[in-house]
């Protein structure tokens, strides 16, 4: 007989993806955002609420190390909002906003077009206004509605699935925050944020975290008052989605709640591409 040698299936290739609100890129720097993002060996990096500007930057921020490539989103306000997303293999290609005026000029979103996947790193507005009369509500969901319409349009161009990713400002369930019942009339657990929330979601993508962890409590901010966050009174506001058709690949999801150097910690996924 003729020996027919077993070849073996090619080993899948994982890529670890974070997402992290760092509250400002300046102070997360004095903080070690760098030795953490050298230890973390994530393939994609993606940060909001920078509160700067791609120009100032320091060279060390901007290529944070060897190989990293870095496409930036900045609010005409300086020190307010911006995302940065960080990825060892450079993009095929990048966009910066949805396309609006009044939500593009606070530097809330960043894509990436990647080989078997688009990403969208956005941070959500909040909705509860400089005087926390919940005043930005409107702004708020009118944003979730353009970023969703803006992805919808950009999967069916490059006919791929998509991760949406970042702080999201809102908790979706009970389970999502330490004290439901005294914040349903405040922004971030709002009856009509956490509807349309769930509007977004029964549209076609998953909650990576609460799918692979459907009764884990853990959050991912905590209010920067002493003893909040030792005590886990906190909120999980940040989330990374994937479309329904990328969810067979997501073999890991994970809230790293012990990672300190802002008032939210790092969320991510491990995707098999």
């Amino acid at each position: 007989m003729c020996y027919i040698p077993r070849v073996p299936k090619p080993k899948k290739k994982l890529l670890r993806i974070v997402s992290w609100n760092i509250n400002g890129l300046r102070a997360g720097h004095r903080k070690g955002f760098l030795p953490w993002l050298a230890q973390e060996k994530a393939g994609i990096v993606c940060v909001q609420e920078t509160k700067i500007d791609a120009e100032t930057l320091a060279r060390e921020v901007k290529v944070p190390a060897p190989g990293h490539h870095g496409v930036f989103a900045h609010a005409k306000k300086k020190g307010y909002s911006g995302v940065a997303t960080f990825s060892k293999v450079e993009p095929l290609s990048t966009r910066v906003g949805v396309g609006i005026e009044r939500f593009d000029d606070e530097g809330r979103v960043v894509e990436t077009e990647h080989e078997s996947f688009l990403l969208f790193n956005a941070y959500f507005p909040k909705g509860s206004g400089t005087l926390r009369d919940n005043s930005r509500v409107p702004y708020k969901l009118d944003f979730y509605a353009a970023l969703f319409s803006h992805v919808k349009k950009r999967r069916k161009a490059a006919k791929k699935p998509a991760i949406v990713l970042g702080d999201f400002n809102t908790a979706h369930n009970p389970i999502d925050l330490a004290h439901a019942k005294s914040n349903v009339m405040n922004s971030g657990f709002l009856p009509e944020e956490r509807a349309d929330l769930e509007r977004h979601l029964k549209s076609g993508y998953v909650d990576t975290f609460r799918a692979l962890h459907p009764d884990t409590v853990r959050y991912s901010w905590w209010s920067q008052i002493p003893g909040v966050r030792e005590k886990n009174v906190g909120w999980r506001i940040d989330y990374v989605w994937v479309s329904e058709d990328l969810m067979p690949r997501v073999r890991e999801a994970f809230i790293d709640c012990e990672v300190t150097g802002s008032d939210h910690c790092p969320v991510g996924i491990v995707l098999e591409v």
